[in-house]
């Protein structure tokens, strides 16, 4: 399935939106700026993810993973390599100084709330401007690799999902990680989602008296 020109720009439009407050959130957090790169967004059959992501992170990744439900329901992840979610942690608790090979408990704990408000903050925006109304589930941090992550995922009891990738990168005193969210649909819940994308977009474009 092929985005149009129009539903990528408004996806991007909407998510920079949900970046940006969580850029806002993550500096009230750290004392310090953060800068998100402008997202860009894919969309991939299920079984093409692997190869889409294997491009981008290798080994062992950190993931945090929220279930939505709602008009739209599916799997939302923030993915980032291990040494990104090593230097994310330290970045934002720079006073523990718990930098290792491994993450500890503290570590593991602070990039949840992470991954938590991210995924909280994008999936917030698409509730509130496509008005749909969308519940979460409580984060929960998984250690795989990407592989074994796709497994866990319960992908193939119903329809052919798909997979909306979305790259961006974290700026924090000039070190840079880099992470993806991935939000995994099935094709009446993507669907659900492109039509929703596409009314606010011509809402956009027209005003609401268009």
């Amino acid at each position: 399935m092929q985005l149009t020109d129009l539903q990528r720009d408004a996806l991007s439009e909407l998510l920079n939106m949900g970046f940006a407050r969580t850029a806002a959130s993550l500096s009230e957090l750290t004392g310090y700026r953060v800068l998100l790169e402008v997202p860009q967004v894919s969309i991939h059959p299920i079984e093409e993810l692997s190869d889409k992501l294997a491009c981008f992170v290798e080994g062992e990744i950190a993931t945090v993973q929220q279930i939505f439900t709602g008009r739209v329901s599916g799997n939302a992840l923030l993915l980032l390599n291990y040494d990104g979610a090593l230097m994310l942690t330290d970045l934002v608790t720079p006073q523990q100084h718990h930098r290792g090979d491994r993450l500890d408990s503290s570590a593991a704990e602070v990039l949840t709330e992470i991954g938590n408000i991210l995924l909280n903050a994008c999936l917030s925006v698409f509730g509130n401007l496509l008005q749909m109304q969308i519940s979460f589930s409580v984060p929960r941090l998984h250690l795989d690799a990407v592989d074994g992550l796709l497994h866990s995922l319960n992908i193939g009891y119903e329809e052919m999902r798909y997979a909306m990738v979305v790259y961006t990168a974290f700026r924090m005193e000039d070190d840079s990680v880099t992470g993806y969210l991935v939000m995994v649909l099935s094709v009446v819940s993507l669907e659900n989602l492109l039509e929703a994308v596409d009314n606010w977009a011509h809402l956009v474009e027209t005003g609401p008296e268009g």
